[in-house]
């Protein structure tokens, strides 16, 4: 080749780099610092809100801070005192449209800092991405997330139609009676004029997003065996450890007939009725510990059961009264909370998922449009805030985007990955643009039904 067809070929290339670079401009998301988001997020999860002593005042604080950021609205309510409850609104171009409400608490459960890898409110990444803190999946991740998806659609200039509330409150993780409770039953959200809340959800291992429309009631159980005492070496029947231990093993089988539904993929986790033996108190204490000698008089067993809505209250609630704690064994039994699967209407607390309820419709076209992937429908295993705005006849979906993520709250180095955290964000933003230019009225007082 010669020195002439080299240089013809050289430049044919250059020419042909440079066609492909301009063919590609970058993406506004390509160039957009991600840091500044991120830290605030750190920010958020480092303010120490686990009980017994959350600090509350610090994350209305930091809350209203970012609230100023965006020129939302804000409102501090206290329906306990020392217990904020934030209320954050950004106006619709129609009032008469019944508003969005995203709602998310501020509280997070305690953490054993030994067990963590790294400090749990210290908000560590690690040279993966990964965000270590108490609250980065349950839920401040959500909280957040809301407010980073409102910022990039007040830069884009979008207005919503409907009204947008957000509210941040306090106590859902001690079971959310000072807080979600109190406030959803309130004058103040009946003059909000609510069509749609969502709520937290869970993460998801898999790469589709997990959504609830309904969850499984808490029913924390405590039987008491009472009986003679007696000599530890002495064989009699009716004895208060005897009693307390045919009732374990008779609550233990219906567990086990219960989780081999799940493990035989009969049915999902939160269609099952759960019971975990919480704890067991007997015993005679001495300095030294336990009287070994003696037969106690008395033995309690706690556990804490999970109803879903679908299943049936009252065979429940009869087989505690005759199997596992019946009176001829010198039995009671007592509820330290017990909350119905059922509304005061006398049906079962579900938000709709098929096409009566367009708000379900919405999410899983929104989720589409910004590249994510939906689940079906699920019951969330345990308890959020969701059933006090489900009570209230209002549609409430549980809904927290991390994908191809551990299921990690509650427990040891929860974490949540920076890039998951960020795709969120253009889901929310995604959810929160499709719900509030949603420009149709809903029939008033949506039930939740299946």
């Amino acid at each position: 080749m010669t020195p002439e067809k080299k240089m013809e070929l050289l430049l044919h290339l250059c020419l042909f780099s440079l066609l492909l670079l301009s063919s590609k401009p970058i993406s506004a998301e390509e160039e957009e610092d991600s840091s500044p988001i991120i830290s605030r997020f750190q920010k958020y999860l480092q303010i120490n809100t686990a009980h017994p002593k959350p600090l509350y005042q610090e994350a209305a604080d930091f809350i209203l801070s970012e609230a100023s950021s965006l020129s939302l609205d804000s409102q501090t309510l206290e329906f306990v005192p020392g217990k904020p409850l934030l209320l954050l609104k950004w106006p619709g171009s129609d009032p008469s449209l019944p508003s969005i409400l995203l709602n998310s608490h501020t509280d997070v459960v305690p953490a054993e800092h030994d067990k963590w890898a790294h400090h749990p409110f210290s908000a560590h990444v690690d040279p993966s991405g990964k965000i270590y803190a108490r609250g980065s999946q349950d839920m401040k991740c959500v909280g957040l997330q809301y407010l980073e998806a409102i910022r990039r659609l007040k830069a884009s200039g979008f207005k919503p139609t409907r009204t947008v509330y957000l509210s941040f409150v306090p106590d859902e993780e001690i079971g959310g009676h000072d807080g979600a409770e109190k406030f959803a039953e309130s004058d103040v959200f009946k003059a909000l004029n609510v069509g749609i809340v969502l709520d937290e959800g869970l993460a998801s291992p898999s790469e589709h997003y997990r959504a609830f429309y309904a969850e499984r009631c808490p029913w924390w159980l405590i039987i008491k065996a009472t009986g003679a005492p007696g000599h530890g070496a002495k064989l009699y029947d009716n004895t208060a450890m005897e009693n307390i231990l045919k009732s374990i093993e008779s609550v233990r089988r219906f567990r086990a007939s219960q989780f081999d539904l799940v493990k035989a993929g009969l049915k999902a986790e939160g269609e099952v009725v759960s019971v975990n033996m919480a704890f067991l108190k007997a015993g005679t204490p001495s300095p030294t510990g336990f009287v070994m000698n003696l037969q106690p008089s008395e033995a309690e067993a706690g556990f804490d059961i999970r109803v879903p809505p679908t299943a049936d209250q009252e065979s429940l609630e009869k087989r505690i009264a005759e199997e596992w704690a019946p009176s001829s064994r010198n039995m009671t039994f007592r509820f330290k909370q017990k909350v119905s699967v059922l509304d005061k209407s006398g049906r079962p607390v579900l938000t709709a998922t098929d096409s009566s309820n367009p708000w379900w419709a919405l999410l899983e076209e929104a989720v589409k449009k910004a590249n994510g992937k939906l689940g079906k429908p699920e019951i969330f295993p345990a308890s959020t805030d969701a059933r006090y705005f489900r009570l209230q006849g209002l549609p409430a979906i549980g809904f927290s985007p991390m994908a191809n993520t551990p299921i990690l709250l509650h427990d040891h180095n929860e974490f949540l990955n920076k890039d998951e955290y960020l795709k969120g964000i253009k889901i929310y933003e995604s959810i929160i643009k499709s719900y509030s230019s949603y420009a149709e009225h809903v029939p008033a007082g949506l039930r939740d039904e299946l």
